[in-house]
């Protein structure tokens, strides 16, 4: 199974796929191929905490609801904030790095990423720390999106 997405008659976005009848097993693809990019928008890990807050950080500012899908649904939408300051959408996403304070959460975040990303998985690679930034985040998520020419 190849998952591809054209934004522009030049650039194109293949999720790769060395064996594709495995590829349902997995919630992330193994690589990304990206042809002829315009650049790269490199994100800074989101937490659940506002996209804009203070340093060194007030405390009032990271009032972080302890529900694992909330966190990443935040996170995520301080993400979507960033994409749209560039007309990008989620299937411009080429790299997705999650940061997990505790792995047993991993199936609930994924849900999540699920609603977002529909049917598009990209390349993802998968951390557990012990802490964040913010007191009581639970998820950091960093990603690469691909530019179209």
């Amino acid at each position: 199974m190849i998952s591809q997405y054209r934004s522009s008659t030049v650039t194109v976005i293949t999720g790769v796929q060395p064996r594709p009848e495995e590829a349902h097993n997995m919630p992330y693809a193994p690589a990304v191929y990206v042809e002829a990019p315009k650049g790269f928008l490199f994100l800074a890990g989101c937490t659940a905490s506002p996209l804009y807050h203070k340093h060194p950080h007030v405390p009032e500012e990271h009032v972080l609801p302890d529900d694992i899908r909330e966190q990443t649904r935040r996170a995520l939408a301080n993400i979507k904030i960033i994409l749209d300051s560039h007309n990008l959408t989620w299937r411009h996403v080429v790299k997705l790095t999650k940061y997990l304070t505790d792995m047993r959460e991993m199936d609930a975040m994924y849900e999540v990423l699920v609603e977002h990303f529909g049917d598009w998985t990209p390349a993802g690679t998968l951390v557990c720390i012990n802490n964040l930034s913010a007191p009581g985040a639970r998820i950091e998520l960093d990603m690469i999106a691909a530019v179209p020419a």
